[in-house]
């Protein structure tokens, strides 16, 4: 059973604003300075992606490929973290960023700490039975931040696990855009009884809110970076949007009125 006060992801006001991957229209995603922007930028919330190096360490990363981001040919999974850390992920941003490095999960609860929620995407998908839901598990244990994180994947294995490492802290399952997602959003994603559902902007309306806010589902829509979508989501009642551009969304909720404002309560 969920303490709903216990956890920052249903104490926060809602709607909630998720920094994707830190504040990544301002800065190179998944990087300390993302992270950093999106303190600075006042956003209650950040997310970000883990997965595991050859040598089984938790680095904070989104593709397996490095090349979108380093122009280099190459697989996290088959480097370890010494050559991780050797590859700048700042030049292709901006040259501003050079030298930025891929942080490993624990360099950014060191940084962070407990000034944000942080919600965690496993992206071991296409190595579900390795041990990266035990290991960030593990990490947030040793950090102190169960009340902090929340843990999302496409992959329901992973969420299952998690949970039973770590039964107080909230599950998210992400669903794929369109039918392809249908499985995540019907009952058949209900299975790994999950406390948040996370669905492609396109696929919310009012009653995919209504249905799961009946059933104490949370929602927060990806990737959001339009302002009339914006708009349109809050209108709507979601509980949380992730986007690049946290100063954009937080201007438009600042400009928006709810009657009796949103309660923490209402899923």
């Amino acid at each position: 059973m969920i303490d709903k006060t216990q956890n920052r992801l249903y104490t926060l006001k809602r709607p909630v604003i998720f920094a994707h991957r830190g504040a990544s229209a301002y800065a190179p995603e998944n990087t300390l300075a993302a992270f950093e922007l999106a303190i600075k930028q006042n956003t209650p919330a950040v997310e970000l992606d883990v997965m595991l190096t050859k040598d089984q360490k938790v680095v904070v990363f989104h593709d397996l490929s490095i090349e979108r981001v380093t122009g280099i040919k190459g697989n996290i999974r088959q480097m370890t973290l010494a050559e991780v850390k050797k590859l700048d992920v700042g030049s292709y941003f901006d040259s501003a960023f050079e030298g930025e490095r891929i942080p490993t999960l624990e360099e950014v609860f060191d940084f962070i700490r407990d000034k944000l929620l942080i919600n965690i995407e496993l992206k071991n998908y296409l190595t579900p039975f390795d041990p990266l839901p035990e290991l960030v598990a593990s990490l947030v244990e040793k950090w102190q931040l169960q009340a902090s994180v929340f843990f999302s994947s496409f992959n329901p294995i992973a969420l299952i696990r998690i949970k039973r490492q770590l039964p107080q802290v909230p599950i998210a399952l992400l669903a794929p855009e369109g039918k392809l997602g249908w499985p995540a959003r019907s009952r058949l994603g209900e299975l790994c009884r999950y406390q948040a559902i996370h669905p492609h902007y396109s696929d919310v309306n009012a009653k995919f809110i209504a249905l799961h806010h009946r059933k104490g589902h949370l929602i927060n829509a990806y990737t959001v970076n339009n302002v009339s979508t914006m708009r349109l989501l809050f209108d709507l009642g979601v509980d949380g949007v992730f986007t690049d551009d946290p100063p954009l969304a937080q201007t438009l909720l600042n400009t928006l009125h709810y009657p009796g404002e949103r309660k923490n309560d209402s899923s």
